[in-house]
């Protein structure tokens, strides 16, 4: 290699992110994307988008956007259609769609002897290989879906919600949803207006949050200044209550755990549905059997579709699970970034947490880069990142007790999140790298 050029696997928003750090730090590289084009899964024709129709934004617009380039949408909770669009626009306005290759899947990444990568890929021109300093993994985390296997035959249509685009699928149909999470909630949704019936199973109980709280988006209140877990979690189970009641009476299990130790459901109009009638709340799923389904709690129901809103599952088949110290249900990475052995992969996008956002994703994006640009320039600042694998990994959990639940695997609390990748930013570069200018929002 001439150079140190790096690959970035993915062209959604942590793929894009991570071009423009590195674009910045005036690091070469070039990007691979299976689909047509950027954006990611927010692009609902591109073959692995997970999709659908009436899909929108379920955290604020101004808490999500990147920083430096704000949405023109004056909607508070914008759709998907309006996201590709400001994804088109942010690459084609920092030039770099100009370093993708699209429709081109990375079949392989393989470690060489000498320390290099090299990244095997299928496209348009057939199959061709590079070699890399480095690979930055930016293929998303909701594109494998998670599909699990209960006792037993269905005989009418089995989907997963990475299937579903669109109501009209449902027409007609009596329809059994197993889960509850954001995407389950939203399709329960859609489908009250054209399916014969709607029922959901679920195996515990959720925290509800309204869109708007005192008028205003609810992840809009208290930035900046967050409040100790406990307390946090006390008030917030208060308000809560007062503006949505109790789930319990519409049907849902008591929650086993505190609010935002499981990702919090951004959906309120399913109790409404709840309350109306439109929507019956079941038990999980013990077996099937033909077109029945039977529940733990010794009930059964007929149904023609049992759509499955179970998640997804991480899924980086290019690469060996040892390269990224696969440990359990998901890569073990400092920082949920780095490789322990900083062997020069890096994974970008394998974080959750509650308002994170495409600017702490950002941010994500401008640490590796900044380490990149220490390896060249400053080794011994570099040499000190790297050993801060061999104390205590920082706290990431802001005091939240997640559920050891697979998506949970890599759940973060934003706040003890973002602190700690700036301080790691700010430990990489010296002097002081200035702040990003900030596009001027006009109304759309």
């Amino acid at each position: 290699m001439r150079e140190r050029r790096y690959a970035i696997i993915g062209a959604g928003p942590s793929g894009l992110a991570t071009a423009r750090a590195l674009q910045r730090e005036g690091l070469a590289f070039d990007g691979y994307e299976a689909g047509h084009g950027v954006g990611g899964l927010w692009d609902i024709d591109n073959p692995r988008s997970t999709m659908y129709d009436s899909a929108h934004l379920i955290s604020s617009r101004t808490t999500t956007e990147f920083t430096e380039f704000p949405m023109r949408s004056s909607a508070d909770y914008p759709s998907h259609r309006e996201l590709i669009a400001y994804f088109r626009e942010y690459a084609e306005h920092f030039g770099l769609t100009a370093h993708y290759r699209f429709d081109t899947t990375v079949t392989a990444v393989r470690r060489d002897d000498d320390g290099a990568w090299t990244v095997t890929a299928s496209g348009p021109d057939g199959e061709r290989t590079a070699r890399y300093a480095g690979v930055i993994i930016a293929n998303g985390t909701l594109a494998e879906p998670q599909v699990p296997q209960f006792p037993g035959t269905f005989t009418g249509e089995i989907l997963h919600t990475s299937g579903y685009k669109s109501a009209r699928q449902l027409d007609g149909r009596r329809v059994l949803i197993v889960g509850a999470g954001n995407s389950g909630c939203d399709i329960a949704v859609d489908a009250v207006h054209s399916a014969a019936s709607v029922e959901m199973s679920v195996r515990r109980g959720y925290y509800f949050v309204p869109r708007y709280l005192f008028g205003r988006p609810a992840d809009t209140l208290n930035q900046g200044r967050p409040l100790p877990a406990r307390i946090k979690q006390f008030v917030d189970t208060r308000v809560l209550r007062a503006f949505t009641g109790d789930p319990v009476r519409f049907g849902f299990p008591e929650p086993d755990y505190r609010i935002y130790e499981s990702h919090p459901i951004v959906n309120t109009l399913i109790l409404n549905h709840l309350g109306q009638g439109d929507l019956r709340i079941r038990a999980d799923v013990a077996r099937f059997d033909g077109d029945t389904v039977h529940f733990r709690d010794g009930t059964q129901g007929e149904y023609d579709t049992v759509l499955l809103a179970t998640g997804y599952r991480l899924d980086y088949p290019f690469v060996d699970r040892a390269d990224l110290h696969w440990t359990g249900m998901a890569p073990r990475l400092f920082l949920n970034i780095f490789p322990p052995s900083f062997n020069g992969l890096f994974v970008m996008g394998m974080v959750e947490a509650s308002g994170l956002g495409w600017q702490g994703r950002y941010e994500q994006a401008e640490l590796i880069a900044a380490y990149l640009r220490a390896e060249a320039d400053a080794p011994e600042r570099a040499s000190l990142f790297r050993r801060r694998v061999n104390v205590p990994w920082p706290d990431l959990t802001g005091g939240y007790r997640y559920l050891g639940l697979e998506r949970m695997a890599y759940y973060v609390n934003k706040d003890a999140y973002r602190g700690t990748v700036r301080d790691m930013i700010r430990s990489l570069r010296a002097p002081a790298r200035p702040p990003l200018p900030r596009r001027r929002r006009t109304r759309a």
